[in-house]
């Protein structure tokens, strides 16, 4: 997997990652090239990593077997109609991380008949600790999805989906989720310092408490609910604090919210597309 030349169009934050990422794994990189309007972006990365770099979309195109198209959504549709020409004749595999972009839609600019991988990663890919669902399309051989995905476990965890709809329930669980942690890490701190804590006190405790409760989920067989029983004494404190998340209709809050991000991510992708 780690012979095949790969090259990333679009050179932000998550390619980046991803490159850092695939270089620590031990990928050669002089089999790896980046390509970016932004010499800067590409000067670093070609100073951290020692992969190519070039400025012309269609260099990098001509330069891969795997093409990883990392540039913005709002962008995409003008980047692909000016390297389909390329990837037509070279017929790469094509993994797009571009939140909200329909596979349908990026084969359409892509000028069809293209081996397609739609990911959608979140936050925590640019600490190599992130969570990315995979789709394939029809197109997409089986060596083509281990090579896929062993080129996004550089970043974290994958899992496969089944149908591409269900990608946008995926962007409202985990491609959103790192924000509602945070909010609830947030919530925890300003409680903890109306409580009397010290402000630095209530941060470190909070975010102590966040790490050590996923590490225990990870590491556990059981499923948060028996944890959660677990760490609950009846009559206790911990009972006290979780009945009133209950009774202030907590699970309800989540549904909702996920459901409004679901409802978005469908709008977007809509938007999106140039039908």
């Amino acid at each position: 997997m780690k012979s095949k030349t790969l090259a990333f169009i679009g050179c932000g934050n998550m390619a980046a990652s991803l490159i850092n990422g695939l270089v620590a794994d031990g990928y050669d990189p002089d089999k790896i090239m980046a390509s970016d309007p932004d010499t800067e972006k590409l000067a670093q990365i070609t100073k951290l990593c020692g992969i190519h770099s070039t400025t012309d979309n269609t260099e990098a195109v001509e330069f891969a077997q795997v093409l990883v198209i990392a540039v913005k959504p709002q962008a995409l549709e003008q980047v692909a109609i000016g390297i389909a020409p390329a990837v037509q004749k070279s017929k790469p595999l094509v993994i797009s991380i571009a939140a909200g972009v329909l596979e349908q839609d990026l084969e359409n600019w892509l000028d069809g008949d293209v081996a397609l991988v739609r990911t959608m990663p979140n936050t925590p890919a640019m600490i190599q600790v992130g969570a990315t669902v995979l789709h394939a399309n029809s197109r997409v051989d089986s060596d083509q999805k281990d090579l896929a995905e062993s080129i996004l476990r550089a970043v974290g965890l994958t899992q496969w989906v089944e149908n591409e709809s269900m990608i946008d329930a995926v962007t409202a669980l985990s491609g959103s989720g790192p924000a509602y942690f945070f909010l609830v890490m947030e919530a925890m701190e300003t409680a903890a310092v109306e409580l009397g804590l010290p402000e630095e006190t209530a941060h470190l405790l909070t975010l102590q408490t966040a790490l050590g409760a996923a590490r225990m989920a990870m590491e556990s067989s059981d499923t948060p609910a028996t944890l959660r029983e677990r760490v609950t004494s009846p009559g206790g404190t911990t009972e006290a604090a979780l009945q009133s998340f209950e009774d202030d209709g907590l699970r309800d809050i989540f549904l909702q919210a996920l459901t409004k991000a679901r409802d978005r991510s469908q709008e977007l992708s809509k938007l999106l597309g140039s039908g």
